[in-house]
């Protein structure tokens, strides 16, 4: 029997898709954690867990007081 994807993975999976297909683009802000939170109905801890996972992979960068926002693709 399939279990159900933890919250966490299916932002991490989004965001990600919406960077890969170019939805968001390298320098777009993404929503503040609470908005997240609102639009996914999950905690600000969630959110916090899916935000780290997309930093550690170096698709999203935070800015101190700035926001989050997408990262720049590395020159290939």
């Amino acid at each position: 029997m399939p279990t159900a994807q933890p919250s966490f993975r299916l932002i991490v999976d989004e965001i990600a898709e919406k960077i890969r297909t170019g939805d968001l683009k390298p320098g777009d802000k993404l929503p503040s954690t609470s908005q997240l939170a609102e639009a996914y109905g999950v905690s600000n801890n969630t959110v916090y867990r899916a935000l780290a996972i997309l930093h550690d992979r170096n698709l999203i960068i935070g800015q101190q007081g700035r926001g989050t926002y997408v990262a720049e693709r590395p020159q290939q």
